[in-house]
């Protein structure tokens, strides 16, 4: 399976395909396949980006 998070740098805004409930986070950091997202309602969350491929979002 094909990295798709590779493209997503800090400030990038991401929802998690599995939990709509955490609405829209920011991306933190990306090290290694390894995502920091921030949620607004959840806090800081992080992702294995080899299990979830978190979808970018251009107009929250």
């Amino acid at each position: 399976m094909e990295d798709l998070n590779a493209i997503l740098t800090p400030g990038m805004l991401v929802r998690h395909p599995a939990q709509p409930e955490w609405g829209v986070g920011q991306v933190q950091s990306n090290i290694g396949g390894k995502l920091t997202v921030n949620f607004r309602d959840i806090g800081k969350i992080v992702i294995d980006s080899s299990r979830v491929a978190l979808h970018p979002v251009f107009d929250p």
